[in-house]
């Protein structure tokens, strides 16, 4: 390796050459200190008597101990932090207390000629050049990094802890260079953090422009609902590639790689603030406990089953209709769970073989996650859809009712809110239907609880419009819409999952919890976004030669403009957990609903739709489900 300066030869010497060096700097140092202390005090230079020059000498004896003690042989220079001047600021102060108490000594056999002054100065010089030689030395020695070429540059948003370690150890490890730091706050513009300015975020496209930034490191956990859309629709127009670090804490409980700065996805920028999960909700809920998940292989159960085996369940059954499924999911729990994981391959629709499960693995928690979700093609297949979402929901009631399950948690839909599809209308049937044995299971004195959890649309699932609108980017586009002004609420997988588990420490029996959303998103704002952040651009009129453009195809069967969670906001009732809401209770039929039900398995069984289609959104307006004639927020 050539060296353009001399000096860095030293980075390459054993460590033991290189504490020695340091040891012999710093003898010569504090003598210096010592005879330079007694030239400030006298006024002149001068030559030490026999009593002065045994001061001097033996001041490096007398300090080398205590710098030993104190680390300051430890440290390596080049990676010297700001902080080691208080260990140097120490370690001086007490090796000038030891050279003060040999005066003392000295004084009671005879000896005489140090002012008073002169340990005070000592110190003093002693602390500036041994701290002096330190970073003098860390400067030399990094003089190869500034001479260096970069082949990137970054600019890192965020001024905390995160972004100033990130900072260093790019300068220090990296080809790349930092041209400074964004606070989004903008209380600490113009300051310098770590040697680096400190910029507001409305300078962030001229930082781009003028500096040929490539990159943005995003360090900031804690950005809000305004700035993550700043990000995403100036960011997305600029060249540069955006990357998001991940926590410290995620970084210790090993769930990144310590190098491990993602690119920034779709949730980080337009999803919500997410709540940190209250671990003794979910350790209530899940520890030791036997759990069920229908639909374990779906894009929420699979989600589910990651939370709860997290928590150390008694066991897992993984029930899904889907072979692949089945397989992926059970692969995936047995790389890091330490329960037993339960694959069965089973329907909903069949009754027998879901209380055979029940019976045999002795579960105690059921979480039906198991429904036809994708609204379209419900629309155009509904008996299969009421089959499934409705029959198959009272087939798991049944079963949780008739068995030891203490607790059933229905995974329900924001779309139950006044239906205009026949999905949102079955989902509405499988609340009720929950609502309704969880009330026979009150009657019969059994200590159950059966409840259901309803929340929007969550990014990436299965069928929804992320993955459909990643594949159209990915093909060159058009991204289709159905309506300019749609809407839809949006939550990461993650915290859905997260949310509904604790869901079980707050709910009673007959509940239906909802899922705190944040404000709803344009489904166009989401579909720009996603252009953006693949580093594309639009394809509008007043820009032609862009790369993908969105087409409006018009609003689909059974679609309506935006989703609601409540039939009246205003009777939703806090809980303890600041994301999960509970509608009040309101009583189910006893008789209409098992009424309603044979009428719509005989509609199924002798296969007319129109009657099915009837009864199923006739029950619901009517109001015979106490939805809206009471008033209910559900």
């Amino acid at each position: 390796m050539s060296l353009k300066y001399p000096w860095q030869r030293l980075a390459f010497l054993p460590r033991f050459t290189k504490q020695l060096i340091l040891v012999v700097s710093d003898c010569i140092l504090l003598a210096l200190s010592a005879y330079f202390a007694f030239v400030v005090r006298l006024g002149f230079v001068f030559t030490p008597n026999r009593a002065q020059l045994f001061l001097i000498l033996v001041a490096p004896l007398l300090a080398v101990p205590v710098f030993v003690r104190f680390g300051l042989y430890r440290a390596i220079i080049r990676y010297l932090a700001e902080r080691a001047i208080w260990p140097i600021f120490q370690a001086t102060a007490i090796a000038a207390l030891f050279w003060v108490a040999l005066v003392f000594l000295m004084e009671l056999y005879g000896a005489s000629g140090l002012p008073r002054s002169v340990p005070l100065i000592y110190w003093l010089f002693s602390t500036v050049l041994v701290a002096v030689s330190r970073f003098g030395a860390k400067w030399l020695l990094s003089t190869s990094e500034r001479g260096k070429t970069y082949t990137s540059s970054a600019l890192i948003i965020g001024v905390g802890d995160p972004a100033r370690q990130l900072a260093a150890a790019l300068r220090n490890h990296s080809e790349t260079l930092v041209v400074g730091l964004v606070d989004p706050s903008g209380k600490l513009c113009g300051m310098d953090i770590v040697g680096l300015r400190v910029y507001a975020m409305t300078q962030v496209p001229s930082l781009i422009e003028n500096y040929g930034i490539n990159q943005i490191v995003v360090s900031e956990q804690n950005l809000d609902k305004e700035q993550r859309q700043y990000l995403a629709r100036v960011l997305g127009r600029l060249p540069v590639k955006v990357r998001i670090l991940p926590p410290i804490t995620d970084l210790t409980a090993g769930r990144y790689l310590i190098s491990a700065i993602r690119n920034i996805e779709i949730d980080d920028l337009l999803g919500r603030s997410p709540v940190p999960p209250d671990t003794a909700m979910l350790r209530e809920v899940v520890e030791g406990r036997r759990i069920m998940v229908t639909g374990a292989g779906g894009s929420i159960g699979s989600h589910l089953c990651h939370t709860i085996a997290a928590w150390n369940p008694a066991c897992i059954v993984l029930f899904e209709v889907s072979e692949f499924a089945l397989y992926q999911i059970d692969r995936q729990l047995r790389t890091f769970a330490s329960c037993p994981i339960i694959p069965v391959l089973g329907s909903v629709q069949d009754q027998a073989s879901l209380e055979a499960a029940l019976r045999a693995h002795k579960i105690d928690t059921l979480y039906h996650c198991a429904a036809y979700k994708h609204v379209p093609l419900v629309e155009k297949n509904e008996l299969v859809g009421i089959c499934n979402n409705v029959f198959g929901t009272l087939n798991v009631a049944r079963a949780a009712l008739e068995s030891d399950v203490q607790r059933l948690v229905l995974i329900s839909s924001d779309k139950a809110v006044r239906p205009a599809n026949v999905m949102g209308a079955t989902k509405r049937w499988a609340e009720l239907i929950v609502a309704y044995y969880g009330q026979l299971a009150e009657e019969a004195g059994q200590d159950k609880l059966f409840y259901a959890v309803r929340f929007g649309n969550v990014l990436g699932s299965n069928g929804s419009v992320v993955p459909l609108f990643r594949e159209q980017i990915a093909n060159g586009g058009p991204i289709t819409l159905t309506h300019e002004n749609m809407t839809r609420y949006f939550m990461s997988i993650k915290e859905a999952a997260e949310l509904i588990v604790q869901s079980g420490a707050i709910a009673e029996t007959g509940d239906t919890v909802l899922l705190e959303m944040g404000e709803p998103v344009k489904i166009r704002d989401l579909a720009e976004n996603m252009v953006l952040l693949a580093g594309l651009t639009l394809r509008t009129p007043e820009n032609p030669n862009g790369d993908i453009a969105i087409e409006v195809t018009g609003i689909r069967d059974g679609e309506k403009m935006y989703e609601e969670l409540f039939y009246d906001p205003s009777l939703a009732q806090s809980t303890s957990h600041p994301k999960i809401l509970r509608a009040p209770r309101r009583r189910v039929s006893d008789h209409e609903l098992p009424v309603k039900l044979q009428e719509l398995a005989d509609a199924v069984a002798a296969g007319d739709v129109q009657v099915a289609r009837a009864i199923l959104f006739g029950f619901i307006a009517s109001g015979s489900d106490h939805g809206n004639r009471e008033g209910e927020a559900v």
